[in-house]
This record gives C-alpha cells, structure tokens and sequence, in this order.
C-alpha cells in the first residue's frame, strides 16, 4: 500500500446500507474489502433445520473461535490492503467491530481482540446510523430492529474506546451517501 494510501472503515448495525455503499463505491472504481461475516454465518448454519432469527453464535459449538475467525479474516484485509496501489481502501466492517459485537453478546476477549484494535488503525470510520425505513432481516441478517440499535450503540462504543472520531453518514440514497464520503476523504487532498 502506497504511503499516501488511506484506509476508510464503514461500520454500523445490520441493515444500515453498508453492504450497497460499498458496492456502490466499488462500481465507481474504488478498492473495497467485503464484509466477511455473512458467508461465515452462512457456513455455521443449517438453514434446513434452523430458524434464521436466532444469533449466528447459537450455530457454532465455540463462539470464541467463531470470533476468531472472523478476526483473522479481518486481519487478512487488513494486510492485503498493503498491496493495494490507490489513493483510497475502504472496508465493510473493521477490526473494532469484533469487540463491538462480543460486548453485544456479552462474551469475554483478552488482548488478542483489543490489541490489534488499537495497534492496527484505519485512516477514517465512517458509521451509518439505524435507518428503519430501509431494515430487513434476512438469512444472515438476524436481528430485531431494536437489536440492530443496541449493536449500534455497541459499534459507536468500540469505535470511541479504541481511540476515533467517527463521521456518521446519515441516511439518504446511495448517491447521496457516496458523493458525501467522497467529499469527506477528498479533503485529505486539499
């Protein structure tokens, strides 16, 4: 990753636009890191037996390296962004928002979650509020509406503890979100 390469987290609840922001950025062209949970959640359930409102951690007999895995992942986009040749990286979800979700769930974490939240840094964290017009939940999508709140407040918590000042995106079309975070990292140019 070039020296002048910034990294651009998007965080938020489930079902806040994150994953069609993302997609929209890489439609025009920017590098994006997908968000890595949903196929995870997907693997660790059997939908023929399972009803899909339950937490993905209901579905894996060790919630612990459930997480883990999930850490790894995100440490993996996190290395792989170093070979990455433009202006700008951007992720669905960062590495902060494992403790976020484990302080959710109410589940214990030592140094190898906190460590490389405060060790590995993004350049900015861009959340997005509940916007309740717009949730479904879905096969991977578990939450209530409130519960997405309450994750949210999680998110924001994490975020603040480990240090950033996070810029909120708030609703609007996918245009609009788009060409607001634009301006936002551009002016890292000027």
């Amino acid at each position: 990753m070039k020296a002048s390469t910034k990294r651009i987290v998007i965080t938020g609840g489930p079902g806040t636009g994150k994953t069609a922001l993302v997609e929209a950025l890489e439609s025009q062209g920017y590098f994006c890191f997908h968000e890595i949970i949903r196929e995870m959640t997907q693997e660790a359930k059997n939908l023929e037996t399972a009803s899909p409102m339950v937490n993905p951690l209901a579905f894996v007999s060790d919630p612990l390296a459930f997480n883990r895995r999930i850490l790894e992942g995100r440490l993996e986009q996190f290395r792989h962004a170093e070979q990455v040749q433009q202006p700008f990286v951007f992720y669905d979800r960062g590495i902060p928002d494992i403790i976020a979700y484990m302080d959710y769930f109410d589940q214990v974490y030592d140094g190898d979650f906190t460590v490389p939240c405060q060790q590995l840094r993004y350049d900015l964290a861009v959340v997005l509020p509940p916007w309740k017009e717009i949730y479904r939940q879905d096969e991977e999508r578990l939450e209530s509406y409130g519960q997405a709140v309450q994750i949210h407040e999680c998110l924001l918590r994490s975020y603040r503890d480990c240090g950033y000042e996070v810029f909120t995106l708030e609703p609007g079309t996918v245009e609009a979100r788009v060409e607001r975070l634009l301006e936002r990292i551009h002016r890292w140019d000027g």
